[in-house]
């Protein structure tokens, strides 16, 4: 069928390796009328023929049709001050499940956090951070996310320590005298950016690489998602 999905060699060889066996069939040429992949029904044939069970190269298939482009960070003077992941999920959660989830993301991020729902969303939340699982159109999805408030904070007061060294540098007319104390709260405001510099990145990685724990782990709990067999 011309509308049937079709996977290439990056995902054909990721679908392979989350199959659990180190396969990676690259050199097996793409169906003749598909230049530009291989269809699922192509890929369980090539793991049948290496030992692999059409199932598990289905779920490995859904795994990779669940996943979503990375969430651009938000910036402020070229910095990250936020992280967030999503993930769609195959089904809502139990009330067993959720709190489960709760519970891994207390464990995670060391923060009690709140509860809450409305409808078929639940939501639970600790100052910035916070956890969703909420209905899409085409099923439902765990979005996380997080801000970080003290880094828009240090920015601006380093931007407030440099404008009144400059102020004060205008004012005294380069006078010797003031120098040192220009220089000081000049380097105030410096030593807010590096501050910052430093430490932002390495914050918006360690998030991101939180959350996308917390999602892979309520994928497992969730269990398989059923895929039907091509026809």
């Amino acid at each position: 069928m011309s509308d049937e999905r079709r996977y290439t060699d990056d995902e054909v060889a990721e679908i392979f390796e989350a199959a659990s066996r180190p396969v990676a069939p690259r050199d097996e040429p793409a169906d003749s009328a598909s230049p530009t992949g291989l269809t699922l029904a192509r890929l369980q044939e090539i793991g049948r023929e290496v030992g692999i069970a059409p199932e598990q190269i289905a779920e490995a298939a859904a795994a990779l049709d669940r996943r979503r482009a990375p969430i651009a960070r938000r910036t402020d003077l070229g910095m990250p001050v936020s992280a967030a992941h999503i993930v769609d999920i195959p089904r809502p959660l139990t009330d067993r499940e959720w709190s489960l989830v709760v519970a891994d993301l207390r464990e995670t991020f060391g923060a009690w956090g709140r509860e809450g729902s409305q409808g078929e969303t639940r939501m639970w939340w600790n100052n910035n951070l916070h956890a969703v699982v909420e209905p899409t159109h085409t099923g439902y999805r765990l979005r996380l996310g997080t801000l970080k408030a003290d880094g828009f904070a240090m920015n601006r007061v380093g931007l407030a320590a440099i404008a009144m060294s400059l102020v004060v540098a205008f004012a005294v007319g380069g006078s010797a005298d003031a120098i040192p104390g220009v220089l000081a709260i000049g380097s105030m405001g410096a030593g807010a950016f590096a501050f910052n510099a430093l430490r932002l990145p390495r914050w918006a990685r360690l998030r991101e690489r939180q959350m996308q724990e917390v999602a892979e782990r309520t994928l497992a709990l969730l269990g398989p998602t059923p895929r039907p067999e091509p026809v």
